[in-house]
């Protein structure tokens, strides 16, 4: 399917000249970054841990296909039975072929950015099948037709009222009503009642344990525990770079991921899954590879795939947290969403890793080390070398070459150039024409360059 060609600073206009709510939304992430940086601080070995995480999933990735056949021997021995899929189309098929089987007219499922990177929602209800989301934040943007705008927390961009507003078009909730316990309390009995008719449960899986053939879900609300324990079918979609290989290497993880994604200690639910929980239940895994082993295959960018889905790159980016999730249009947005989205298609997200000041922030927080900004920049590098960085990029980086190559020149723009911005008007170097403007601040020019300052200082003790 070939994509539409994504625009970074263009799609990310309406949100930034929202100052409302991009600084709202910027405040929000920052507070859980916050409570990150306060959990990771408590626990003396943390760095150890960070680098015990990234051996680990360094280790599984170089040695993927033999973990693989592991763990689909030993879930198979449990009783489940495992499904490969190569790409997004035929992991959808894999599902509709299953709930064809069942007869099934109705699904629960937990939170999967693996299902959203599928687009499973659409394509079962062409089918006809009617599926419900029951994360609440996922159940939000699912009632506005909307996608998740952060992979750990969908609905961030959207405000209590609006959640309000939504819930009484579709729910019928007091008009006007922005009470999170009365939404919340609105949310759960809606949501009880589609647990109670599901016939079939589909989640995501956290982490796939190549040893024991088990898996693990991780949620704050229990739902993927009740969306699986009602129905007799239970289908668990898995992008194949989830694996661990022993069962002793998911504590390393367990202690990082919730301190990372939301500033928790652990997961209120760590659930465990192995097999069918009893003879007459199915448990259906569906390996996905859908671009990871062709990822496998790039030493540059391959460290990519060690990501444990947490968000905390996202949480701490400037970029994502005044422009928003759907900027980026791609299932997982961000730092570590520019690096990967360019590698399904570079022409379609080519100004992806340019939304980045590359200030390092990213790499700073990743539970499992990767250089996401060294990515980012790499990616800058190869975007160039395939000829798809625009001509106006490439016009203006070779006239700041140029510019930066002559020292006299150079100092001669920059007076200038701090000189026309204190006697100009501000209309005239912010206007719509200046679309670098439109959502920035230029702080005050100072009268002398650093060389000046440096010149007449340099001497002085």
């Amino acid at each position: 399917m070939k994509l539409p060609i994504v625009d970074h600073p263009t799609a990310a206009r309406p949100f930034v000249t929202n100052p409302k709510r991009s600084q709202w939304h910027d405040k929000a992430l920052w507070f859980v970054r916050s409570k990150r940086d306060k959990q990771a601080g408590g626990v003396s070995e943390w760095e150890h841990l960070r680098e015990l995480a990234s051996k680990i999933k360094t280790h599984t990735v170089a040695n993927l296909a033999d973990y693989l056949v592991q763990f689909e021997q030993a879930a198979t021995r449990l009783g489940a039975t495992v499904h490969w899929a190569a790409d997004a189309a035929e992991h959808n098929e894999i599902v509709l072929k299953i709930l064809k089987r069942h007869e099934t007219l109705r699904i629960v499922k937990s939170k999967s950015m693996l299902t959203e990177e599928c687009h499973l929602n659409h394509f079962l209800e062409n089918n006809g099948i009617e599926v419900v989301d029951t994360d609440l934040g996922e159940r939000i943007v699912q009632l506005r037709d909307e996608t998740p705008s952060h992979i750990v927390l969908p609905a961030i961009h959207i405000k209590k009222e609006e959640v309000g507003e939504t819930f009484h078009q579709h729910l019928g909730t007091d008009e006007g009503a922005s009470d999170p316990k009365y939404l919340t309390e609105a949310a759960r009995q809606h949501l009880r009642n589609k647990f109670l008719m599901g016939e079939v449960g589909i989640t995501g899986v956290n982490f796939g344990i190549a040893e024991t053939g088990g898996l693990v879900v991780c949620t704050n609300e229990g739902n993927a525990d009740l969306g699986v324990s009602l129905p007799k079918v239970h289908i668990a979609c898995m992008g194949i770079e989830k694996l661990i290989p022993r069962f002793q290497d998911l504590s390393v993880f367990t202690r990082l991921l919730a301190r990372s994604a939301t500033g928790q200690p652990i997961t209120t639910y760590t659930s465990h899954f192995h097999g069918p929980r009893d003879p007459d239940s199915e448990l259906h895994i569906i390996l996905v590879d859908n671009g990871r082993t062709r990822l496998r295959g790039n030493a540059e960018f391959r460290d990519s795939l060690n990501c444990i889905r947490c968000g905390a790159c996202m949480n701490t980016c400037p970029v994502y947290r005044r422009s928003g999730g759907h900027s980026y249009h791609a299932t997982v947005p961000g730092p570590i969403g520019s690096v990967l989205s360019p590698t399904r298609d570079a022409k379609s997200y080519k100004s992806l890793p340019y939304a980045c000041s590359l200030c390092g922030s990213c790499t700073d927080v990743c539970p499992v080390k990767i250089p996401l900004h060294h990515q980012l920049l790499a990616w800058r590098k190869e975007l160039v070398g395939r000829g798809l960085l625009p001509v106006s990029k490439r016009v203006s980086m070779r006239l700041a070459s140029m510019l930066f190559q002559r020292p006299r020149l150079f100092a001669i723009a920059g007076k200038c150039g701090r000189t026309a911005l204190r006697v100009l008007p501000h209309w005239m170097t912010h206007n719509r024409l200046n679309t670098w403007t439109i959502a920035r601040e230029l702080p005050n020019p100072p009268r002398e360059s650093f060389r000046e300052w440096y010149g007449r200082n340099r001497n002085e003790d």
